[in-house]
């Protein structure tokens, strides 16, 4: 029998101590570099994006991939990339953990434009708050000493 799943993942995770290193004029470029990397591991991405302190991604992972894998493969090729092309000169690495939450196939959109319009939603609300609602709206129980 063959494998056929539809599981859309909304990973997020923020810099190093939430330091905004992302430099907004070359952060379109460290995300053509993640999708690059999930193309190559045959997931298909519907949208990488963030702001200064962190990155969303939309995506669905190839049925062979275990989840906890792919983030640090992107985690640890995303730095080696940054450090050796001197992308980001004060970028100095990525928090420990993520957040991982699975969306269904009818808010695939509403997600996807969430996700296109980090910069103004960023005007209203810090990353913390963000991450908080999405953890709470998603029923996760967490202890905030353990958030950025």
């Amino acid at each position: 029998m063959a494998t056929y799943t539809q599981v859309l993942y909304h990973l997020v995770y923020g810099t190093k101590n939430h330091r905004g290193t992302l430099d907004l004029e070359q952060h379109d470029e460290v995300c053509r570099y993640i999708v690059g990397i999930l193309r190559n591991k045959n997931c298909f991405v519907y949208k990488v994006g963030g702001y200064i302190d962190h990155l969303h991604i939309l995506t669905s992972l190839h049925s062979s991939l275990a989840l906890a894998n792919v983030i640090k493969d992107i985690k640890l090729a995303t730095s080696d990339w940054i450090k050796k092309e001197k992308k980001l000169s004060i970028f100095d690495g990525w928090q420990d953990g993520y957040g991982a939450f699975t969306c269904s196939w009818k808010d695939k959109e509403r997600v996807i434009n969430y996700i296109a319009n980090q910069h103004e939603h960023h005007r209203h609300k810090t990353f913390r708050e963000e991450y908080i609602e999405m953890l709470k709206r998603s029923g996760v129980e967490f202890d905030e000493k353990y958030l950025c």
